[in-house]
């Protein structure tokens, strides 16, 4: 994995405080005493703490919508009136749903959003070449691609561009948990171990 030098995407993570992030993800720390939950936008550290792990989807979105892009939490609230969020009976968090997150888009921020239930990694390319961004269903072990892919989907990055040699995919991850896997790189086939066939696609936002 190999970080991009020249994105042109702010990058930003799902939990306030990228350096807890390791902590965080691996259950050593309580994302309910993260220091920095005020910057995300959320009412209390208590809603923060529930509702941050399930936000891969909306910080994917505020990357892409720009340096000008609403706070997480105002993102999660949109994305919530359009039902691209929902919360079941039992208080169990559903999302980021596809079709409603594009309209969303589409009707709130004036972005042409596409849904694609079926998206191979060669789909992804071209929609690079045509000057899109694509929110990817992968496995959140991206961050760990020198071990072997437990599996597909579940979590959400923003991939950005092609490499420069065109064989891999430069991306932002939400929950990288170092510089190197927030911001990074990898070969088409070992991206591919992570993907799960599906996503997002969208056109960048004016002057990001």
């Amino acid at each position: 994995m190999s970080a991009c030098s020249t994105c042109a995407y702010p990058s930003h993570t799902q939990f306030a405080s990228p350096e807890l992030i390791g902590a965080i993800v691996s259950g050593r720390f309580d994302r309910a005493q993260d220091p920095a939950w005020r910057t995300s936008g959320a009412a209390t550290a208590q809603e923060y703490a529930r509702w941050c792990g399930h936000l891969c989807g909306a910080t994917c979105l505020r990357m892409a919508l720009g340096d000008e892009a609403p706070s997480l939490f105002e993102l999660r609230d949109g994305a919530l009136k359009f039902g691209a969020y929902t919360v079941d009976v039992d208080g169990e968090i559903h999302g980021m749903i596809y079709a409603p997150a594009a309209a969303y888009l589409r009707e709130v921020h004036g972005v042409d959003a596409q849904v694609h239930r079926e998206l191979t990694t060669g789909g992804i390319g071209e929609l690079l070449d045509a000057g899109r961004l694509v929110l990817a269903s992968v496995h959140y072990s991206i961050r760990r691609p020198d071990e072997p892919a437990p599996g597909r989907g579940g979590h959400l990055v923003l991939v950005t561009a092609r490499t420069p040699d065109g064989a891999g995919f430069h991306f932002h991850n939400p929950s990288g948990t170092d510089a190197a896997t927030r911001t990074a790189a990898l070969p088409v086939e070992r991206f591919g171990a992570y993907f799960a066939g599906r996503g997002l696609s969208l056109t960048p936002a004016a002057g990001a």
